[in-house]
């Protein structure tokens, strides 16, 4: 196999647990862009979230952000392509969600590239990133939103997703991004679709990318590539989609498979 594109998620997949790319990793992506391979960096963190992560990592490359709805050029600090999600649908779908299931702690991803991520005073969050805690609810509809983030006490992340999805079916999309993220979209926004634009731009196609995951809200991205993989911390449902499983994040799993694919990696 050959590829021309190189797409990883962040959290979970090419971040280790204390947020760092080891050694190992960063000289199979850089065996690799020797190689004529791009890296792309397609997470589910905004723009202002992953601006820290680009710059420790020395990122400069072009990123698909928000799950889609951003397409960031890291090396200019310039945001391409931008995708909102409606306040009145986002707050429509949430009272639809409250009504149906109890008590819903919510919070919303604001659009533009130093966009805050607004968070109600029951929402937890426990991942060492900034976050504005709203005095009311009607504080998270006072700007653009890229997405909203819900929670419900009583159930676990997999079946809020679930019954998220049968509640909003048509108003958002739903997607599971990691422990306690459980996201609301724009319907039809994807990981896929910002990585199909990036690659346009790059003069790539589907078939030339390998692409590694760890969540649900990774499915859509290893379906469109021509290789996906999944790692060994995944989830359940990303492994089923997956075409390998390699190492887990702790265990350099993206640079298992990139010294396989470009062998002067190793």
């Amino acid at each position: 196999m050959s590829f021309r594109l190189v797409a990883t998620d962040l959290d979970g997949t090419l971040l280790t647990e204390d947020q760092r790319i080891t050694e190992r990793t960063r000289a199979a992506l850089a065996a690799a862009g020797a190689a004529g391979a791009h890296h792309v960096i397609v997470t589910g963190r905004a723009v202002s979230w992953s601006r820290p992560v680009f710059a420790a990592l020395g990122y400069d490359g072009l990123a698909v952000c928000s799950q889609g709805a951003q397409v960031y050029h890291a090396g200019e600090d310039r945001i391409l392509t931008s995708v909102t999600l409606d306040r009145q649908v986002a707050r429509l779908a949430i009272e639809k969600l409250w009504a149906d299931l109890g008590p819903v702690a919510a919070a919303v991803s604001r659009a533009g590239i130093d966009g805050a991520v607004v968070v109600e005073p029951s929402y937890r969050y426990s991942l060492p990133l900034p976050v504005h805690t709203a005095e009311d609810r009607e504080e998270l509809w006072a700007e653009p939103i890229l997405k909203a983030y819900v929670q419900q006490r009583d159930l676990g992340d997999d079946e809020l997703a679930a019954r998220a999805r049968q509640i909003c079916d048509g108003l958002v999309d739903v997607t599971h991004a990691g422990p306690g993220i459980v996201e609301l979209l724009p319907v039809g926004l994807s990981k896929s679709v910002g990585l199909s634009l990036v690659a346009r731009r790059l003069g790539a196609k589907a078939a030339d990318t390998v692409a590694f995951g760890d969540m649900p809200n990774d499915v859509s991205m290893l379906r469109w590539a021509g290789h996906g993989v999944a790692m060994a911390n995944a989830h359940p449902d990303l492994k089923a989609v997956a075409d390998e499983i390699t190492a887990s994040n702790a265990e350099d799993g993206v640079a298992v498979v990139l010294e396989r694919l470009f062998p002067q990696a190793g």
